[in-house]
């Protein structure tokens, strides 16, 4: 049997999420690892964008940041984030890759601030950097979200950072985004998500092993749609965990070394 993290089965799962011949800008952590891992198994011709301007590198090893040397490392091109908006918003980008603090029902993405005071917030958090761009420009946007709780998946969050569906259909649309992004899918410690086409509600979609729809409820702050057929997600495989270990993160920055 093999034994795998949470962390593991939440970037094997996203990377599963990822098709070849398709570009995907994402930011630093875990979504930065499933688009490596994506490249190492099923899709070797994603291309991966950089916020600080990496376009295409062929990474070494995991970056510790956007702006780390390596993401720019055997790259098409080194540039800036200036260019990098640039191509997001020409509609080169397939899929921009965030995380955040709380998320809603529609999809939106709090990383700014707790509370209902922005001025003196209960807890203050970085901020968009190019989260707003990247989940308002890219054709879709997939979420990670780790720690599945009602604290943090919520009805409304306490500021948008990233627009998700907003107030559900049309409603990106009415703000001038463009028609036919938004997110697409949220992977969490317990699931993934994808959403209603017609609500724009998330919707269970797939548990992980051992995860019961109960649970999911249970943990999430608002009432989730549930697909006619939820899947149980396929647990990593040993060589997706060599493919992490061994040549992705071999420093153990996210994924610990093995004992």
């Amino acid at each position: 049997m093999t034994i795998y993290t949470v962390s593991e089965l939440m970037c094997v799962v996203a990377a599963r999420q990822l098709e070849d011949n398709k570009s995907v800008a994402v930011g630093t952590g875990l979504p930065m690892a499933a688009a490596m891992l994506a490249q190492q198994t099923h899709a070797p011709n994603l291309l991966i964008n950089f916020e600080a301007g990496g376009v295409a590198p062929q990474l070494p090893t995991l970056p510790i940041s956007v702006g780390d040397s390596r993401t720019i490392h055997k790259a098409l091109m080194a540039t800036t984030l200036v260019d990098i908006m640039d191509i997001i918003s020409r509609g080169y980008v397939d899929y921009a890759f965030l995380g955040g603090a709380q998320i809603d029902k529609y999809g939106n993405l709090n990383s700014t601030m707790i509370g209902d005071n922005y001025n003196i917030p209960k807890v203050r958090f970085p901020g968009s950097g190019g989260a707003n761009d990247f989940g308002s420009l890219a054709w879709e946007t997939m979420i990670i979200m780790d720690r599945h709780s009602p604290r943090r998946f919520v009805e409304k969050v306490d500021f948008i950072t990233t627009p998700g569906y907003l107030d559900g259909p049309g409603s990106r649309e009415e703000w001038g985004l463009f028609e036919g992004t938004g997110p697409s899918r949220v992977i969490t410690d317990l699931c993934l998500f994808d959403f209603d086409p017609k609500t724009k509600v998330m919707r269970l979609s797939q548990t992980h092993p051992g995860i019961s729809i109960d649970d999911v409820k249970k943990a999430t702050g608002f009432e989730i749609k549930i697909a006619d057929e939820v899947g149980v997600n396929e647990p990593p495989t040993e060589e997706d965990l060599r493919i992490l270990h061994e040549v992705i993160d071999p420093n153990g920055m996210i994924f610990p070394k093995k004992v």
